[in-house]
């Protein structure tokens, strides 16, 4: 199979494209636009790959798409503008990429008879939850601009399976983390803090929940979807590990030898989600389940960025 991966360049765009490389036998184009968020840094042990072909561009390129879709088979579309604070103050490339990128991707792929098209999304389009977990069923209520434009990228999504027939196939994850995740996330850049003997800003009081999924595990329930799931279906994907930001804040500070004097908790950010949790059976029937603990997971992580 040969597999345009979008926005691989990213941090989870490029991790998968390094586990297709390495753990399996598809060829790979990335595409990326190398915006902050995005550097060929990340892809560089793979980048001269004889199964591995780099192109910088938009998704937006309507032209540049159609000629990247003559030679490959299925789409994996990570390709997002994903930080919530930078929505919060400018939904503009929010809309462009996430919405128009993905109708863009969607034309083409009908054009060229795509055998598969994994769209790439988020638990926070169903928003917040109190108790128990979000099923796939379960209505969208996204609270920020990033996670509505990624709610109306699955909508979109879906749509074109439902009126074209088109194969998609999306899935939601859980707050990812791992290698190569850009500095401004939560992980890295409180890793990055807390060895620098700097302050960790923590939103509210630290008591919102997250669903905690290490990066490679995403990357193998990806792949996962894109070989096995059925087309018109969502796939949520999570660890069932869930941790307080301040529980995460906390075993950062022990990973980075740092001190709980550290912590200085700030106002809260706007419509800021309360819990998020994902019910996973449905990917989990496909033979898929987690491998990594957050414990070692943040080892790993920490080890990295801390190198």
């Amino acid at each position: 199979m040969h597999v345009l991966v979008t926005g691989g360049a990213g941090f989870i765009g490029s991790n998968f494209v390094h586990y297709l490389i390495n753990q399996t036998d598809h060829s790979v184009t990335t595409v990326d636009a190398l915006t902050y968020a995005g550097s060929k840094d990340n892809l560089s042990s793979v980048l001269d790959h004889d199964r591995h072909q780099f192109v910088e561009g938009d998704i937006c390129n309507q032209a540049l798409i159609g000629e990247l879709l003559d030679d490959v088979d299925s789409v994996v579309n990570f390709a997002a503008e994903s930080h919530v604070d930078r929505s919060i103050d400018d939904a503009e490339p929010f809309v462009a990429t996430n919405v128009e990128g993905t109708r863009v991707l969607l034309d083409g792929a009908l054009d060229h008879d795509i055998e598969r098209f994994v769209q790439i999304s988020t638990d926070e389009v169903y928003g917040t939850i109190e108790t128990g977990s979000f099923s796939e069923d379960d209505p969208l209520s996204p609270r920020n601009p990033y996670s509505a434009t990624k709610a109306s990228a699955d909508l979109l999504a879906l749509s074109y399976y439902t009126t074209h027939g088109l194969p998609v196939v999306v899935t939601r994850s859980s707050n990812n983390y791992g290698p190569r995740q850009h500095r401004e996330k939560l992980i890295p850049k409180f890793l990055t803090r807390a060895a620098a003997g700097e302050t960790l800003p923590v939103y509210g009081d630290g008591s919102n929940v997250r669903e905690w999924l290490y990066v490679e595990d995403n990357c193998r329930a990806v792949e996962t979807v894109l070989d096995e799931g059925n087309a018109g279906e969502v796939y949520n994907i999570g660890s069932s590990e869930e941790l307080t930001n301040l529980e995460v804040t906390e075993k950062i500070l022990t990973a980075a030898n740092g001190d709980e004097s550290q912590i200085e908790f700030v106002e809260d950010r706007p419509g800021h989600d309360q819990r998020y949790s994902l019910d996973t059976s449905k990917v989990r029937s496909l033979g898929w389940e987690p491998k990594w603990s957050f414990k070692d997971g943040l080892q790993e992580t920490a080890e990295y960025y801390l190198a």
